[in-house]
């Protein structure tokens, strides 16, 4: 049976991929120069670089062009609930945590909404954007109902918030609602993350809640889309 030449062209540069012939965050040839290197048409270029794409070894970066993303992308559990301190301390890169803002506001229409405050109530705004391996790739913007959580400080922040509110404050943080979705990059991921390029955030929706069921926290966690997997555990019920 014949194999399109997309195809065949396809398998190569997988195999070049997996190989190690060529690396995560290479650029690959243009497609002019792939056109010249296998004789073929751009039509069956442009085929073999979206099957790339669309099984996760290549970005196409405008102005950059066809970007060869790590499959060995860093886990992010979806189940559990765990601070950034604990999951860096399972990645074996070095970390750093940020923090841009921290004070007491009226929040913005969606956490007041997901929070369920009044409309003059203020809560903690965090923002802080993580640092892996020298890129800044994840922006958390957290919310907390200020009368489960009465202070913070900057140096809390910068190192664990929740080892502070088990820890020093004595609350059992209990369970999450989460919601992951794809979002367009908005001006603080612009201006605090390294995008390299990419346009568009998966970002984790948090609802926390306490062993009371007290929903006291509300967070979105801003990924870069070529870092991360979200992996979950899941077994069938019969």
């Amino acid at each position: 049976m014949k194999v399109n030449k997309y195809i065949t062209i396809y398998k190569d540069m997988v195999r070049q991929i997996e190989s190690g012939q060529r690396k995560a965050e290479d650029v690959l040839p243009s497609e002019n120069d792939l056109c010249d290197q296998y004789g073929t048409s751009r039509e069956t270029v442009r085929k073999a670089l979206n099957m790339l794409a669309q099984n996760g070894y290549i970005q196409k970066i405008k102005g950059k062009g066809s970007v060869i993303l790590d499959r060995e992308k860093m886990r992010f559990p979806v189940s559990g609930l765990i601070s950034f301190k604990e999951l860096s301390e399972t990645l074996g890169k070095e970390t750093r945590t940020t923090v841009h803002r921290l004070g007491l506001i009226l929040p913005p229409s969606e956490a007041a909404k997901e929070l369920g405050t009044e409309a003059d109530e203020k809560v903690w705004e965090v923002v802080r954007s993580r640092r892996i391996d020298g890129e800044h790739i994840i922006l958390d913007k957290d919310y907390f109902v200020k009368k489960h959580v009465p202070l913070l400080t900057k140096a809390i922040c910068e190192d664990s918030i929740y080892e502070y509110l088990e820890g020093e404050l004595g609350l059992s943080i209990s369970y999450a609602q989460k919601e992951i979705v794809v979002e367009p990059a908005g001006e603080e991921d612009r201006k605090y993350l390294d995008l390299g390029g990419f346009s568009h955030m998966a970002v984790v929706k948090n609802r926390v809640f306490l062993e009371d069921t007290s929903l006291f926290q509300y967070t979105e966690s801003r990924h870069r889309l070529d870092k991360f997997r979200f992996v979950d555990f899941a077994r069938r019920e019969k």
